[in-house]
């Protein structure tokens, strides 16, 4: 759509895929978990820690997302709100509703709760959860522009894996050749001991 701009829009792609990163780095530190030296430094100081900074950023992006659609929505710009129609019409609205429940309104509330951001376990399955969400988030914004209907093709679902699979691969083979604690780092004394215990 080369006629329609956001200048909030680079920040909600920007925020989306930081949270896609950080879910994707809880993930991998589940399954280090069950290898030395992670299981010896994985503490529930650090899951808390994580759970609270997927919860900042999934907050980011709904009041990104939200900023920019009241913007447009106050203006009632036709160059403008044509983004918005093409993604709430033709079943592409029921799209953006799962967004809403989903990426945004069910992980907030079950990040609310302190021992659910301590449980590695259910955070690891939450962080599973919002990765698809954010793929579920990219297909909205982008297939919406070439259909004006919702559906999915199998080239939908292969790519993204096959693409998947390939980069996580190669992530594999480079992280099996590397230290997962840096060595001979000054300031590793003062990381692995919490300062204090928080209570939110």
């Amino acid at each position: 759509d080369p006629s329609w701009f956001s200048t909030i829009y680079p920040l909600i792609i920007l925020i989306g895929e930081v949270l896609s990163a950080f879910c994707f780095a809880i993930v991998v530190e589940r399954v280090l978990f069950n290898y030395r030296p992670m299981s010896e430094l994985l503490k529930p100081e650090y899951v808390h820690d994580h759970g609270k900074f997927m919860l900042t950023f999934i907050m980011v992006w709904a009041y990104f997302s939200f900023s920019q659609w009241l913007i447009i929505w106050a203006g009632d710009l036709p160059e403008e709100i044509s983004f918005y129609l093409r993604r709430i019409n033709g079943g592409w609205g029921w799209v953006a509703i799962a967004l809403v429940l989903f990426h945004f309104a069910m992980p907030f509330i079950l990040l609310l709760s302190r021992p659910f951001k301590r449980d590695i376990t259910r955070l690891v399955w939450l962080a599973v959860w919002m990765l698809f969400m954010r793929y579920v988030d990219l297909f909205w914004l982008a297939e919406a522009n070439f259909s004006e209907t919702f559906t999915v093709t199998w080239a939908d679902i292969a790519v993204p894996i096959a693409m998947g699979c390939l980069w996580l691969a190669y992530f594999c083979r480079n992280l099996s050749s590397m230290p997962l604690v840096p060595a001979y780092d000054s300031f590793a004394s003062e990381v692995l001991e919490p300062a204090h215990e928080h209570s939110v």
